[in-house]
């Protein structure tokens, strides 16, 4: 039966803040880990790319068919695929562990292509002057390359934030938790679409809060 009143939103209204939290949990946690483990994969891409620092074929040619590999598997079908990695790790293939397990890999793979690229823009003649100086090739790529392309990078992950609150709603389909399995089982299954409306208000307001932020962050680096 279609219900057309906002009863069955304040009726559930617990239930909403729980989703909300696992949501908010599940995004900040999938983008930390994400976010290191991205890092170190486009720090190695770059540094790898023949004539750069660590400049070396085979590997820099093994590290960009990895990522090319990973990023265009949907992630509704990279949750099932790696369900038994999930079991070994996080001891379950289901829920909020699972499905911040399944997204941190995946979003990982799509920061280290957005860290790759932020810092290919960097200007070569500031890598040329620290390499001259006689600076370390990880010195460089810490202490140079990532302050310089601060900015761009902060503007990245932003974007890689906003994907990954996405994917926490895909998420619902291996019982994930959050405002993804809220809108199903308590909206679309019940054909209860006003909680299917704020489920979606409250997806919108986490998404522009970080890019807010994100963008105040980027804005502060790049006019230091």
């Amino acid at each position: 039966m279609v219900n057309n009143t906002f009863q069955s939103v304040i009726d559930t209204f617990d239930i909403f803040l729980g989703a909300v939290r696992d949501t908010i949990v599940m995004s900040i946690v999938s983008l930390v880990i994400a976010g290191i483990i991205g890092l170190a994969l486009g720090l190695a891409l770059y540094a790898t790319r023949p004539g750069n620092l660590l400049g070396n074929r085979t590997a820099h040619t093994i590290l960009n068919v990895v990522v090319n590999l990973v990023r265009p598997i949907p992630f509704v079908i990279f949750l099932a695929a790696i369900a038994p990695l999930s079991r070994v790790v996080v001891q379950t293939t289901i829920g909020v562990p699972a499905v911040t397990f399944a997204i941190s890999l995946a979003a990982a793979f799509a920061v280290s292509r957005i860290v790759e690229q932020n810092l290919l823009a960097v200007d070569p003649g500031v890598v040329e002057a620290a390499r001259s100086a006689g600076a370390h090739p990880v010195s460089i790529l810490l202490t140079v390359l990532i302050p310089e392309g601060l900015g761009p990078l902060i503007l990245g992950y932003t974007f890689i934030y906003i994907g990954i609150v996405d994917m926490t709603a895909q998420g619902a389909l291996i019982g994930g938790g959050g405002l993804g399995e809220y809108a199903i089982t308590y909206g679309s299954q019940r054909y209860d679409w006003w909680i299917v409306y704020v489920s979606v208000a409250a997806i919108v307001v986490i998404v522009q809060l970080g890019q807010f932020l994100g963008n105040r962050l980027a804005r502060a680096t790049l006019r230091r």
